[in-house]
Protein backbone atom coordinates (compact mmCIF):
# COMPACT_ATOMS: atom_id res chain seq x y z
CA UNK A 1 0.00 0.00 0.00
CA UNK A 2 1.11 3.50 -0.72
CA UNK A 3 1.72 5.97 2.17
CA UNK A 4 1.29 9.80 1.54
CA UNK A 5 5.03 9.67 2.19
CA UNK A 6 5.76 7.38 -0.88
CA UNK A 7 3.25 9.37 -2.82
CA UNK A 8 5.22 12.42 -2.37
CA UNK A 9 8.37 11.05 -3.15
CA UNK A 10 6.89 9.63 -6.18
CA UNK A 11 6.01 13.09 -7.60
CA UNK A 12 8.54 15.16 -6.08
CA UNK A 13 9.35 16.06 -9.76
CA UNK A 14 6.08 18.35 -9.98
CA UNK A 15 7.71 20.42 -6.45
CA UNK A 16 9.23 23.28 -8.57
CA UNK A 17 7.37 23.11 -12.09
CA UNK A 18 5.81 25.58 -13.71
CA UNK A 19 2.07 24.57 -12.96
CA UNK A 20 0.14 23.74 -10.38
CA UNK A 21 -0.62 20.20 -9.27
CA UNK A 22 -3.33 18.93 -6.60
CA UNK A 23 -4.02 15.19 -6.28
CA UNK A 24 -6.81 14.52 -3.70
CA UNK A 25 -7.65 11.00 -2.26
CA UNK A 26 -11.12 8.92 -3.01
CA UNK A 27 -12.56 11.00 -0.33
CA UNK A 28 -11.70 14.26 -2.02
CA UNK A 29 -9.35 15.87 0.61
CA UNK A 30 -5.94 17.10 -0.85
CA UNK A 31 -2.98 14.59 -0.35
CA UNK A 32 -0.69 16.63 -2.26
CA UNK A 33 0.45 20.03 -3.52
CA UNK A 34 3.82 21.26 -5.21
CA UNK A 35 5.03 24.82 -4.45
CA UNK A 36 2.84 26.33 -7.24
CA UNK A 37 -0.25 25.23 -6.28
CA UNK A 38 0.33 26.85 -2.40
CA UNK A 39 1.02 30.35 -4.52
CA UNK A 40 -2.03 29.97 -6.05
CA UNK A 41 -4.21 29.55 -3.14
CA UNK A 42 -2.14 31.53 -1.09
CA UNK A 43 -2.31 28.54 1.64
CA UNK A 44 0.67 26.87 3.24
CA UNK A 45 -1.95 24.23 4.46
CA UNK A 46 -3.86 22.59 1.34
CA UNK A 47 -2.48 18.76 2.60
CA UNK A 48 -5.79 17.64 4.96
CA UNK A 49 -8.31 19.85 4.08
CA UNK A 50 -11.28 18.87 0.99
CA UNK A 51 -10.95 19.83 -2.41
CA UNK A 52 -14.78 22.13 -2.67
CA UNK A 53 -13.09 24.23 0.18
CA UNK A 54 -10.32 26.30 -2.72
CA UNK A 55 -13.36 26.38 -4.85
CA UNK A 56 -15.84 29.74 -4.69
CA UNK A 57 -18.85 28.92 -4.66
CA UNK A 58 -20.14 29.41 -8.31
CA UNK A 59 -17.75 26.66 -8.71
CA UNK A 60 -19.03 24.21 -6.88
CA UNK A 61 -21.68 22.75 -8.61
CA UNK A 62 -19.04 21.97 -11.44
CA UNK A 63 -16.87 20.34 -9.29
CA UNK A 64 -18.75 18.43 -7.88
CA UNK A 65 -20.03 17.11 -10.96
CA UNK A 66 -16.61 16.29 -12.23
CA UNK A 67 -15.76 14.35 -8.66
CA UNK A 68 -19.21 12.42 -9.42
CA UNK A 69 -18.47 11.21 -12.71
CA UNK A 70 -15.19 10.09 -12.03
CA UNK A 71 -13.97 10.95 -15.55
CA UNK A 72 -11.25 13.60 -17.45
CA UNK A 73 -11.75 17.10 -18.59
CA UNK A 74 -10.06 19.41 -19.59
CA UNK A 75 -10.86 23.42 -20.68
CA UNK A 76 -8.65 26.39 -21.03
CA UNK A 77 -9.10 29.41 -18.57
CA UNK A 78 -8.20 33.41 -18.75
CA UNK A 79 -7.59 35.19 -16.17
CA UNK A 80 -5.30 38.81 -15.20
CA UNK A 81 -2.43 36.51 -15.01
CA UNK A 82 -2.69 34.73 -17.98
CA UNK A 83 -4.54 32.15 -19.67
CA UNK A 84 -4.41 28.38 -18.43
CA UNK A 85 -4.50 24.86 -19.60
CA UNK A 86 -6.42 22.84 -16.66
CA UNK A 87 -7.24 19.09 -16.87
CA UNK A 88 -8.92 17.18 -14.58
CA UNK A 89 -8.56 13.24 -14.11
CA UNK A 90 -9.36 10.73 -12.10
CA UNK A 91 -6.53 8.33 -10.85
CA UNK A 92 -6.51 4.27 -9.98
CA UNK A 93 -4.85 1.70 -7.50
CA UNK A 94 -5.44 -1.72 -8.52
CA UNK A 95 -8.74 -0.56 -10.97
CA UNK A 96 -9.79 1.47 -8.23
CA UNK A 97 -10.90 5.08 -8.12
CA UNK A 98 -8.26 6.55 -5.54
CA UNK A 99 -8.91 9.96 -6.16
CA UNK A 100 -8.32 13.23 -8.46
CA UNK A 101 -5.58 15.40 -10.37
CA UNK A 102 -5.80 18.67 -10.96
CA UNK A 103 -2.79 20.23 -13.43
CA UNK A 104 -3.40 23.96 -14.45
CA UNK A 105 -0.77 24.59 -17.17
CA UNK A 106 0.33 28.62 -18.00
CA UNK A 107 -0.26 28.74 -21.57
CA UNK A 108 2.49 31.05 -23.57
CA UNK A 109 1.30 34.42 -25.63
CA UNK A 110 3.46 32.70 -28.25
CA UNK A 111 2.82 29.46 -27.97
CA UNK A 112 3.12 28.03 -31.57
CA UNK A 113 0.17 25.63 -32.94
CA UNK A 114 1.67 22.69 -34.63
CA UNK A 115 -0.98 20.86 -37.23
CA UNK A 116 0.47 17.12 -37.83
CA UNK A 117 -0.18 15.73 -40.93
CA UNK A 118 -1.58 12.32 -41.67
CA UNK A 119 1.04 9.90 -40.67
CA UNK A 120 -0.97 6.94 -41.54
CA UNK A 121 -0.26 6.96 -45.42
CA UNK A 122 3.12 7.44 -45.21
Amino acid sequence: MTTEQDLGKLIDWAKEIDATLIVTDANNIVIHVNEAACEVFKATKLVGTELIAHHPKWAIPAVEELLDKKKPDCYTTETPQGKHFVYHTPWFKDGEYAGFVELVIPIRKDMRNIIRGDFKNK
